[in-house]
């Protein structure tokens, strides 16, 4: 009597287990399948199609559509004099804020017409090595492999930053007019590095042109 109790007893346990089993499948199911509030269909089309889309309207060749890049006025650098002489200067580029920077609750932090020094705060990682289009040479012979070679124009003489950075296997920017302003640059060649909380700007003149490694010894 027992043993025929126990087997009832598994018998009436393996019910249960299986009936609970089946209410929660049939839980899960009515989650997946249920809706809570109002829905709607999306309504906005694919962006990935809407892209491919535009692209095959576009030419194939897009550059005829903006013409040749001597005209481009994104790759027109800044001009700078030709340097005369040797000359290590110092600069330190103090910014003045032109707006008020406040906290979340209102109080200013900092007001508008405060000046500084970003130097006090950040590292200039590398130097910046500043040359016209036709002292490129000397700047690739000369520059570390984490400087930044800038061009700056020369009269009519602009350089295509592109196609020299494609010739050179290197890459080649352009001086903008606000770094040039920021940095106080008034001839090149010229290299910018910072030493503590300055700019030391290091020109170089005709002869120091000549010599193949004059720019790499200036770290400081």
């Amino acid at each position: 009597m027992a043993m025929i109790d126990h087997v009832r007893c598994r018998g009436a346990t393996a019910r249960t287990g299986l009936l609970l089993i089946a209410m929660m499948a049939g839980s899960e199911v009515f989650a997946a399948t249920n809706r809570i509030g109002r829905t709607w269909p999306i309504a906005e089309p694919d962006a990935l199609a809407e892209i491919e889309a535009k692209a095959a309207t576009l030419p194939a060749d897009m550059s005829k559509a903006f013409g040749p890049r001597e005209k481009w006025t994104a790759l027109r650098a800044a001009p700078l004099d030709i340097a005369s002489a040797d000359r290590v200067r110092s600069v330190v580029p103090f910014y003045t804020l032109y707006f008020d920077i406040k906290l979340p609750d209102g109080k200013t932090l900092y007001p508008k017409g405060f000046t500084f020094n970003p130097l006090t705060y950040v590292k200039l990682p590398q130097r910046l090595v500043i040359v016209h289009p036709r002292d490129l040479g000397w700047a690739l012979r000369n520059a570390r492999t984490s400087d930044f070679i800038l061009l700056s124009a020369l009269g009519g003489q602009n350089g295509d930053a592109i196609d020299l950075s494609e010739k050179t296997g290197r890459a080649i920017y352009i001086l903008e007019e606000r770094v040039k302003q920021r940095l106080g640059l008034t001839v090149a060649p010229v290299i910018v590095e910072q030493s503590g909380t300055r700019l030391m700007l290091t020109e170089y003149g005709p002869k120091s042109r000549l010599a193949p490694s004059a720019a790499k010894g200036t770290a400081r």
